[in-house]
């Protein structure tokens, strides 16, 4: 097992989340050192698991448990399964509780209210455990009581109205990224709280916990960014630019010879470099290109006719000649690209971790964009089978022995 060289290490987080957003805030804590319990219901698990295929293939090519789905955001933590439904279930909890700093879960709201397991049945109890709650529209408003998932809230959060081509049909980001994005921000807040507690010191006598609230919505409305607060600003709604830039212009694909490239020209300097070895240095004099305001006011004129020209050579050509002039460009990479990537395999981008039921031994993950000098983050634990953990941290956590977990196990508890 690589050692714990993380920033968190010594946190001990309570995962009662599943799917994407909570999983993808507990993978996150747990590659940065972060003990990450993750609840499962006995005999199921995370529905994720059943997200395929793929899955993880075995000796013999056959499918095993272990979706890839499953795989993208559950490594670093260890698995106990647990129902909750049970009353021996829910005092497991509770006894866990006691020994986290941070629970997190993502039920419907009120969801973990019939078995004494929401924040203001604990709260008393463990005055110093940071709850945090993660839901498609937040604990409190007229649409808190609804179920909430990626692609709706991709929708309702406007997200979709300025994705996709001008003439087609509004379209969604091909990953769960409000989910990710709500993870991001939990992991973002439960840090913050961690680090108030930490100020104010713990104390049994008032405590120092407190209760997170995110919602998806909140998020994906958050980070409609530049869209949103053109919107505030103008009262205008921005329409669908298709891989356009509504505020900057050329920042698009264009078509070349044999494929297709990204030109992300940001500043008037850039553009007439680009003009220039495209062989076009009078289109910056132009009036209506001479300024980025220029071009954003007359990109249906100008976006043709820098589409005719890169059509003439190929993408390979424009790629090494804007890369040594310094303006911004890039190829469009199918995902088997990225990873072949001389940068993205240096950055380490892809990793491996020995996996008991893979055929190979390992399965390939993606790798933590997060590199710390003095607290790297480390890869400890492979996305856990079913239960892998449950009698370790039954005795570990709570003292319990062999009896004690096979006499819970033959009840269902666990």
């Amino acid at each position: 097992m690589t050692n714990n060289t993380g920033p968190l290490k010594g946190l001990r987080i309570l995962d009662m989340s599943r799917i994407l957003a909570g999983p993808t805030c507990t993978q996150m804590l747990g590659d940065l050192g972060a003990d990450v319990i993750k609840i499962e219901r006995p005999g199921a698990g995370d529905d994720t698991r059943k997200w395929g295929p793929p899955y993880v293939k075995d000796a013999d090519g056959n499918d095993t448990s272990e979706s890839a789905y499953y795989l993208c955001a559950n490594r670093n933590k260890r698995s106990l399964t647990v129902d909750i439904t049970k009353p021996e279930g829910q005092e497991l909890i509770r006894k866990l509780a006691g020994k986290c700093d941070v629970l997190i879960e993502n039920y419907k709201v009120d969801g973990l209210k019939k078995y004494g397991l929401d924040y203001s049945a604990m709260k008393d109890e463990f005055p110093d455990l940071i709850y945090c709650s993660i839901s498609g529209f937040g604990q409190t408003g007229p649409k808190s009581h609804r179920l909430g998932y990626d692609f709706m809230i991709q929708a309702m959060g406007g997200i979709m109205s300025v994705t996709g081509e001008p003439d087609g049909s509004p379209t969604k980001v091909g990953v769960g990224i409000a989910d990710v994005m709500c993870g991001m921000y939990a992991a973002v807040s439960t840090l913050a709280a961690v680090r108030h507690r930490g100020q104010a010191g713990k104390s049994s006598a008032g405590g120092n916990g407190q209760h997170i609230d995110l919602s998806l919505l909140d998020s994906q409305a958050a980070w409609l960014i530049n869209a949103g607060s053109n919107y505030l600003t103008s009262g205008e709604n921005q329409h669908r630019f298709g891989n356009a830039h509504p505020n900057i212009v050329p920042y698009q694909v264009f078509q070349t010879r044999d494929s297709f490239f990204v030109l992300a020209v940001g500043n008037d300097i850039q553009f007439r470099k680009f003009c220039e070895f495209a062989g076009v240095p009078e289109l910056p004099k132009d009036s209506r290109f001479k300024s980025n305001s220029d071009r954003v006011k007359n990109r249906k004129i100008l976006a043709p006719m820098l589409d005719e020209l890169t059509q003439r050579n190929s993408t390979q050509f424009w790629l090494e000649g804007l890369e040594k002039l310094q303006v911004p460009c890039g190829p469009v990479n199918t995902i088997k690209d990225v990873f072949d990537d001389p940068q993205i395999q240096h950055r380490e981008m892809e990793i491996s971790m020995p996996h008991p039921l893979s055929g190979k031994g390992h399965v390939s993950l993606i790798g933590s964009p997060l590199k710390m000098s003095a607290t790297p983050v480390s890869y400890r634990n492979a996305p856990p089978t079913l239960g892998q953990h449950t009698n370790e941290i039954l005795a570990e956590m709570l003292g319990m022995d062999e009896v004690e977990c096979r006499q819970l196990a033959q009840k269902g508890v666990v």
